[in-house]
């Protein structure tokens, strides 16, 4: 299927998507935090702060950028450090929101649109394993002798970004009827808001220890 568009293995390619798009990163549990603090149009920014990271990563990919990172070490670490000191401070804002900052629970839910989106969106630039995800996997598919190799990256991104949107739908809604659910337990609120302030901590050290 779009093998005469140069894709490879095109069912391989949706099996293997799926498979990475579900296992669990910065990006999705933002997405999951969003949703949970501010609902589904916040959740939903969020997400598409995270499509347009991935898309530009994935041009990337397709350019030779992505590869040059990645057989650069400089530039790898100063990408994998940067990524790294980023969900340290995300991790640590959280922790401090929940844990020490009076009336975090009332302030949290003030946050601007925007600035959703901006930091969705640098998660996901900064994120060395997904470079490392789209050189060594997604560049795979491309027959790199058709003559039109940017239609299979379009067919190519726009499957990543159809999985990627179904997945992340469900965290919407599902921190939606989560935050509906806890709305009057805060106790179990400050439970799961630590929780995940320490997943972005644990993110950054392991993301800070990555091997180019």
């Amino acid at each position: 299927m779009f093998s005469d568009l140069g894709v490879l293995n095109f069912w391989t390619y949706v099996i293997g998507a799926i498979f990475i798009v579900l296992v669990p990163g910065p990006n999705t549990l933002f997405v999951l935090k969003t949703s949970v603090t501010h609902g589904v149009r916040q959740g939903y920014l969020a997400a598409l702060g995270v499509f347009i990271g991935d898309a530009v990563l994935m041009f990337l990919a397709w350019a030779g950028v992505a590869t040059l990172i990645k057989t650069t070490p400089v530039l790898f670490n100063i990408v994998r450090y940067l990524g790294a000191f980023y969900l340290l401070y995300l991790g640590a804002k959280i922790l401090y929101a929940t844990l020490l900052k009076k009336g975090a629970g009332h302030d949290v839910a003030q946050e601007p649109r925007s600035a959703t989106l901006k930091r969705a969106l640098i998660l996901s630039m900064t994120n060395p394993k997904a470079i490392l995800f789209y050189v060594s996997f997604f560049v795979q598919f491309i027959d790199v002798h058709a003559p039109h190799t940017g239609v299979a990256f379009m067919i190519l991104a726009g499957v990543l970004e159809m999985v990627s949107f179904t997945y992340l739908s469900f965290l919407i809604f599902t921190g939606a009827f989560v935050t509906r659910y806890v709305k009057t337990r805060k106790k179990l609120a400050k439970l799961g808001n630590s929780l995940i302030g320490m997943l972005f901590v644990g993110f950054a050290a392991r993301l800070a220890t990555l091997q180019s």
